[in-house]
């Protein structure tokens, strides 16, 4: 729970509300000064001619509804709302008797001003400074051709608040855009360590085969002459282990290639995700693990607080070695995240191999349980859901993540598996 309530609240109210309400507070404002309230022997500011009169009402009933339709349209239509806005505050001024448009009545424009600053290209919100300035000196340039008196002060008063909500509005846009430049800057960094991270494990693995290759070649060398079966046994097995090795890099260069494309589109995008979780490398996990240590992974896990039960669907395949490892790298990320984040003392695995032709992980729970201390408090910033999303696009596969209908959260992998893999 919130340690502020009204925080919801707040944000509910949208743009346009605020708008309104700011108008409406003027309007009661200017009332206020024009009655002698407890304690006062004389109103603040005298009510004028026809404050009062049904034609100084009607001036003020009409601005009040170009003030309302102003805050309406002012997130579609925010130039527009802006012409509103001026214009209600112009008519309201009619029947006040002012010699300047006052604070009050330009309370529902420092609200756009601040909006527009905020949230369009500074072109428009330059042109929207310059619009409500030149309204208050246009305000008083009438009465000074009209021979009537007018408060310079006051005006220039007011065009000081107007220019200060137009330039926190400008900071609030600049420190957004900032932000977005650095959540998409840490994104390209994650992706590029989890990508390094998985050169570095085909790396590893490419080295295993070879060493495989040498190991069979020296063995078919001696038993050639004496053991043909044996040495033809031998040679199998170093056309099999270098067929997956070179499948294995085809399949990582080509997909690496592909994810470099589409990281340049997205760069050009200003695309940005939010999040990140770094993976933990938990002591006692094989060098170079599959799907075959989860066992050992959900005993560690295990040990640290949240108890991990494996599921397995459908008949064992082989897998490539790339595919066994970025499959457990993924589930090793999301119960990573578990334990650190989501309060749960317990999850589940589920490896699914009954499509012959695609590799399924899941790894779910079933949200925080009271009592269960996270390791990191709070949801987490989820760039380890972006470095498993890329894992799983160098393997062209399928990954989604997200909340469960019943509570908790599930991570969700597909791995193609290559054409010829069959079951055992």
């Amino acid at each position: 729970m919130s340690a502020t309530p009204s925080a919801p609240f707040l944000r509910r109210v949208t743009p346009g509300g605020w708008a309104a309400l700011a108008w409406l507070a003027g309007l009661l404002f200017t009332a206020l000064l024009r009655m002698r309230l407890p304690g006062q022997e004389s109103a603040e500011v005298f009510p004028g001619v026809v404050f009062l009169r049904w034609d100084g009402l009607t001036m003020l009933v009409v601005s009040t509804g170009l003030a309302l339709r102003g805050s309406a349209i002012l997130v579609r239509r925010p130039t527009a709302a802006l012409v509103y806005l001026l214009a209600a505050a112009v008519v309201a001024c009619t029947p006040l008797g002012v010699m300047a448009i006052p604070f009050a009545q330009y309370l529902s424009v420092d609200v756009a001003l601040y909006v527009i600053a905020a949230t369009r290209p500074p072109r428009e919100a330059n042109r929207a400074l310059r619009r409500s300035l030149g309204v208050l000196a246009g305000y008083l340039a009438v009465r000074l051709l009209a021979g009537w008196n007018v408060s310079t002060t006051t005006e220039l008063a007011v065009a000081l608040t107007a220019a200060v909500a137009w330039l926190l509005g400008r900071s609030e846009r600049q420190t957004r855009t900032h932000a977005a430049q650095t959540r998409a800057q840490a994104t390209e960094q994650a992706v590029t360590t989890e990508r390094l991270r998985i050169a570095r494990e085909m790396h590893d693995t490419v080295a295993h085969s070879i060493g495989i290759v040498a190991l069979q070649a020296g063995a078919a060398r001696r038993v050639i002459a004496t053991q043909p079966e044996a040495a033809r046994q031998a040679l199998a097995e170093i056309e099999t282990a270098s067929r997956e090795t070179l499948a294995g890099l085809r399949r990582m260069v080509s997909a690496l290639r592909t994810a470099d494309t589409e990281a340049e589109a997205r760069s050009d995008a200003g695309h940005a995700e939010t999040g990140r979780t770094t993976p933990t490398e938990l002591p006692g996990l094989p060098e170079m693990p599959g799907l075959a240590a989860l066992d050992r992974l959900a005993e560690l896990t295990g040990n640290a607080g949240v108890r991990v039960a494996v599921r397995r669907a459908g008949a064992p395949c082989p897998i490539p070695p790339d595919i066994d490892l970025s499959a457990f790298r993924i589930v090793q990320e999301s119960v990573t995240n578990v334990v650190r984040h989501s309060g749960a003392d317990s999850c589940t695995v589920t490896v699914d191999q009954r499509d012959p032709e695609t590799l399924a992980v899941t790894v779910e729970d079933r949200g925080p349980v009271p009592g269960h201390a996270r390791v990191s408090p709070g949801p987490g910033s989820g760039y380890g859901l972006t470095g498993m999303r890329e894992r799983v696009a160098v393997l062209h596969g399928e990954f989604s993540a997200g909340p469960r209908p019943g509570g908790g959260f599930r991570v969700t992998a597909r791995l193609p598996l290559p054409t010829g893999v069959t079951p055992r």
